[in-house]
């Protein structure tokens, strides 16, 4: 979806594809028929963007087949849709049953993230539309926090000089602009927008820079305003946002409250857990740790790295942080110019909802995305931007 900014600039909404992962190409095609196209056809638009997900296996066959990547930029036309982001982050295995510390690695001290992130450039210069001269794609904050020592962020720093460096040598030979942005997260070494403002900074080059993604930011019970102002301060540029909104538990000493959590902890995804105190942000590495015992203090509210549908926030004790969604938008896209062009609706966590609140088959799910683009559509027109066909 396009939009036209007051500015005269266009700012795309896109939904990320890792909500219905596949691993091989076929497993692409296959989800931009049963899924893709169906989001599509209920937004009665001619044209919808997606922000596509490449495993490794994928990745891999597109990059050293040229007539496959012609045949899927074919297929997204075919089926009326378009692709001006990647989400990088996850290397493989996305739709297993349990992947929750696995989707760090490999991580930014690996040769093999520096490998996977350059396919994926070349694929998305190979994808945007003819008049689209600018991509983006999200990728891992660095690491993990642990067995994170200085010689791995070295190693890490200098990796990521070479992306950009390789992605300059893209621009001059395809024309398209290419950009990946480290997307904080709660327990990496990179888990808030601050945490984001020294890497970047060292590594000093514009190709490389932040996603905001809203659920994170709201996780670590960062204010909106401060660190989008931190960030234009030392100059780090948004590369692209995900619009995404996290659990959110206001009285979490409370045992109705705790019940209602419980039934959002599940063995697929990590969903760290944060509180804010007097001494600073408390957190936990999943959510069943934080309702486990005494871990976490209570007498705060809880928030937790869960991606909530946009527009059907958890019933009653809990709510969602789509305030602070709207927050960050505004920021982003509600002033004079935008500070990005690229939007990406988040939410991967349909399957891992509590059974009452799953979607049941293909359709539920599509209606369910469908809805959640349509909020997403009508924050950014109050916004006075203006839809395009």
């Amino acid at each position: 979806m396009r939009f036209r900014h007051p500015d005269g600039s266009t700012v795309h909404l896109a939904y990320c594809t890792n909500v219905h992962p596949a691993e091989t190409l076929d497993g692409v095609l296959a989800q931009l028929r049963d899924h893709c196209e169906p989001v599509r056809r209920r937004l009665g638009r001619d044209r919808l963007g997606i922000g596509l997900w490449l495993a490794k296996d994928a990745a891999h066959a597109l990059v050293t087949d040229p007539a496959a990547l012609r045949g899927l930029r074919c297929e997204l036309e075919r089926r009326g849709l378009e692709v001006v982001t990647l989400n990088g982050f996850p290397y493989q295995g996305f739709g297993t049953g349990e992947v929750k510390y696995r989707v760090y690695k490999p991580d930014w001290a690996d040769p093999e993230r520096l490998e996977h992130t350059t396919a994926l450039a070349r694929v998305l210069a190979g994808l945007l539309p003819d008049d689209v001269p600018d991509g983006s794609i999200s990728t891992l904050p660095l690491a993990w926090r642990t067995a994170y020592d200085e010689q791995r962020a070295q190693t890490a720093r200098t990796a990521l000089r070479t992306l950009a460096e390789r992605l300059d040598a893209l621009r001059e030979l395809t024309g398209r602009s290419i950009r990946v942005a480290l997307e904080p997260e709660p327990g990496c070494v990179v888990e808030t927008t601050r945490d984001a403002i020294a890497p970047l900074t060292a590594i000093a080059h514009d190709r490389v820079g932040i996603c905001v993604d809203t659920c994170h930011l709201a996780t670590s019970f960062e204010d909106p305003g401060t660190a989008l102002d931190d960030l234009a301060r030392a100059g780090v540029p948004v590369v692209k946002s995900q619009l995404s909104a996290a659990l959110h538990a206001e009285q979490p000493h409370l045992p109705e409250v705790r019940e209602a959590l419980a039934g959002f902890a599940e063995p697929r995804f990590l969903h760290q857990t944060r509180t804010a105190t007097a001494a600073g942000l408390r957190g936990t590495d999943d959510l069943d740790e934080a309702l486990g015992g005494d871990t976490l203090p209570d007498a705060a509210p809880w928030r937790a790295h869960f991606h909530v549908p946009l527009h059907a926030a958890p019933t009653a004790p809990l709510t969602s942080t789509l305030p602070v969604l709207k927050s960050v938008l505004s920021r982003l896209v509600g002033g004079p110019r935008p500070l990005t062009h690229h939007l990406e609706v988040e939410t991967y966590t349909w399957q891992a909802l509590p059974p009452a609140l799953r979607p049941r088959g293909r359709s539920q799910l599509a209606d369910g995305i469908a809805a959640e683009l349509t909020l997403a559509r009508d924050l950014l027109t109050d916004l006075g931007l203006k839809e395009l066909p």
